[in-house]
């Protein structure tokens, strides 16, 4: 009960007006305040037309009529005079032709995709630093931790001395085609 007549108080205390309004005088009007006969302030009088909106929108009413008129099919299910006339374009013609192309190319992407995606990496690393295999701490590594990779290391190390043997062999037989160019030229 006691929150009924809070509220009814509360309404009351704003429907009572709290103090006399007094309406505002401006300096404008004050100083005329004698003759009210002229308003030299007062915007001029402008007949409004109805808009460019309005005829815009009384122009699309007839013209989505037609519209809607000329795009439906003919009696007996003949085309629509829209249809034949876009029959009349090479573009809406051919469509079998684009489509048959555009699926092949599609296709063809996908085959490449499939091609690149699966196709196997070459497993075979060559390593500048084959002492990088046994790289760690050396120090608390419980027995049998470290696989022994000698065997590894060896053959990188064959590997690249027979690299090293080509090349000197290949440059011997630079250096002793140059002698016999320089002996046969002189």
């Amino acid at each position: 009960m006691q929150a009924l007549r809070t509220r009814a108080a509360c309404v009351a205390r704003r429907t009572r007006p709290i103090t006399l309004r007094t309406s505002r005088s401006y300096a404008s009007e004050s100083h005329d305040s004698h003759d009210h006969s002229h308003d030299h302030h007062a915007a001029p009088e402008v007949e409004e037309g109805l808009g460019t909106a309005f005829y815009v929108f009384a122009a699309l009413v007839p013209a989505s009529y037609i519209g809607y008129s000329i795009s439906r099919p003919g009696p007996d299910g003949e085309p629509s005079s829209v249809t034949k006339w876009l029959r009349n374009f090479d573009y809406f013609n051919d469509w079998e032709i684009r489509n048959t192309l555009r699926t092949n190319i599609i296709e063809q992407a996908a085959h490449d995709k499939h091609l690149f995606l699966n196709s196997g990496k070459n497993p075979h690393v060559e390593l500048k630093t084959p002492e990088l295999f046994n790289s760690g701490s050396p120090w608390n590594v419980p027995a049998g931790h470290y696989v022994n990779l000698d065997h590894v290391t060896e053959h990188y190390r064959k590997q690249a001395a027979d690299e090293e043997e080509r090349k000197v062999k290949r440059l011997q037989a630079k250096s002793k085609e140059a002698e016999q160019q320089q002996q046969q030229s002189s």
